[in-house]
């Protein structure tokens, strides 16, 4: 990755981290702290923790429809001074309504659909899955420190100092904003309205595959962290206290492993192999947990396995939307894929609660098990992503860059020219099977000097 690459990585990875600090610290406390508030019952004190995930999954769509027509980084500020502002009022409020619309109004801010958008036109096709990888560890990262802080925080500042703390979280991600750099999209701009957009992304039938997969993902994933910890609790007699010091060498372990699977997927084109083998990782992970979760350690490899295959496919996700998304539809598919990652986390924490009801840990386990083979099954129809590669060019200084931009996009396999005008950097995505003699004459003439491609 280049430096500019690492900036954009580091600080738009650094929003999500911080967004979802503020997210978390609040699950771990909440069921207890919750219930300070006046008309506070169970069932509202499940919707608050809940609304957010709703409201982010309502929301999704229309900020990335938005966000293929206007520029990403306001609307991504908009979402984030949402977050905030939502985060201020739960912090403010006596009652247990005023938490659930405050919650409402920090999951209104749904952009993270316009975040992995922006972190796709900032980085070059062939390093997108390390970006990505890396945008999965902050938030891998985030989770582990927020159940940690959580409670030590609230015995600290309480519950409504938890909200404040959200809403600092929600201001300082702003201002990583301005690492990014500014950027001006150009492609074959095929004139549509919002629906049609929409109609779009919903027929594409390998689009739809990774959707489910997202929305399965995040499914097992909540589920398996609403049914855990009284395991790790009971089998392996770690307390709840010192969970955090769990997941935090298994997220390690399996990025250690993460990271060659994901070069490898991206560098010698093995990215359906790649994604096959990860759900399998979960599927075999899942099987060891039905017939080993008396014993500590096989538990503990259990939970690592996921982990592993888990990180591989946080990374992978985003990255092959990104290559089988239309160019001009880029953030909409991104957007649909987030409602369907939090549909997934909100049905996921539902299906948890149920599976701590049946009292069988096996057959807990066994149904999560058979999601995941079901899942598999689903996504042996994917076929292998059309692969672009990029080319980094300085911006001519002596054009008019939307006439140039146009030249570029009229030579046949040329997909897309993202500006980056106060870098002076242009990166061109092209797809190199669709490149002939004629267009490489063309794009010589056009730059004045021969590039290989």
């Amino acid at each position: 990755m280049n430096a500019l690459e690492r900036r954009s990585t580091f600080a738009l990875s650094s929003i999500f981290a911080l967004r979802m600090l503020g997210l978390f610290m609040i699950i771990p406390v909440f069921s207890v702290a919750g219930q300070s508030y006046q008309y506070a019952t169970p069932a509202l004190i499940g919707l608050a923790v809940g609304v957010y995930g709703l409201s982010q999954a309502l929301l999704q769509i229309p900020f990335s429809l938005w966000a293929d027509r206007f520029s990403r980084k306001p609307l991504i500020v908009l979402g984030l001074l949402l977050f905030a502002i939502g985060g201020a009022v739960a912090a403010m409020s006596e009652t247990i309504y005023g938490v659930i619309i405050g919650r409402a109004i920090a999951g209104a801010g749904a952009v993270s659909a316009v975040v992995m958008a922006l972190l796709a036109d900032v980085t070059r096709e062939e390093q997108r899955s390390k970006a990505m990888a890396m945008m999965g560890m902050s938030i891998g990262l985030s989770f582990v420190v927020a159940f940690s802080l959580g409670p030590w925080l609230t015995s600290l500042v309480g519950i409504s100092g938890l909200f404040w703390v959200t809403t600092l979280m929600g201001l300082l991600a702003i201002l990583t904003l301005f690492l990014v750099p500014k950027t001006t999209r150009h492609h074959q701009n095929f004139k549509q309205g919002y629906l049609n957009q929409l109609k779009q992304v919903l027929k594409m039938g390998d689009l739809n595959r990774l959707h489910v997969s997202v929305f399965a993902l995040h499914l097992l994933l909540t589920a398996m962290f609403v049914y855990v910890p009284s395991q790790l609790i009971e089998f392996a007699g770690i307390p709840l206290s010192k969970h955090g010091i769990v997941y935090l060498p298994l997220l390690l372990i399996s990025l250690f492993f993460a990271f060659p699977s994901i070069i490898l997927a991206e560098k010698y084109r093995k990215m359906r192999g790649i994604f096959l083998t990860a759900i399998f990782g979960i599927i075999i992970g899942l099987l060891i947990l039905i017939f080993g979760y008396e014993s500590k350690y096989i538990l503990l490899t259990g939970l690592g396995l996921f982990f592993i295959a888990f990180n591989v496919m946080e990374a992978l996700l985003p990255s092959w939307l990104s290559k089988s998304a239309p160019i001009q539809s880029k953030a909409t598919a991104m957007g649909v894929n987030a409602s369907g990652q939090f549909l997934g986390a909100f049905f996921g924490g539902t299906l948890g609660g149920q599976l701590l009801m049946l009292n069988n840990t096996a057959i807990g386990w066994s149904v999560l098990a058979a999601i995941a083979i079901i899942w598999l099954l689903i996504s042996f129809g994917l076929a292998q992503p059309r692969y672009l590669s990029s080319i980094v060019l300085h911006l001519p200084e002596d054009k008019q860059t939307d006439d140039w931009t146009s030249q570029l996009l009229a030579i046949r396999g040329i997909e897309e020219v993202v500006v980056m005008p106060e870098q002076q950097v242009v990166y061109v995505k092209v797809d190199k099977q669709q490149i002939d003699d004629a267009a490489r004459q063309h794009l010589t003439h056009l730059l004045g000097k021969e590039v290989a491609i």
